[in-house]
């Protein structure tokens, strides 16, 4: 597993790439489900994290996905 450090790097690479080239989805992230946990005294570690980036790598492709099949 990769460390926390290189998964927050990545986080926020993706983010900012969905931010830049996907702005209708990135206004949506904060309605999304798929969220860091939302309690008093959240445990962040890395297994939350990766979760975290995978999440965010799969509503990317899903939303690239639904757009292809809009568009053609």
């Amino acid at each position: 597993m990769k460390d926390l450090h290189t998964i927050l790097k990545e986080v926020t690479k993706l983010t900012l790439n969905i931010q830049m080239n996907y702005p209708e989805l990135y206004r949506s992230l904060d309605e999304n489900p798929m969220a860091l946990p939302v309690t008093s005294h959240p445990q962040i570690d890395k297994k939350v994290m990766q979760e975290y980036l995978v999440g965010l790598k799969e509503l990317l492709e899903r939303y690239i996905a639904e757009e292809k099949i809009k568009n053609e």
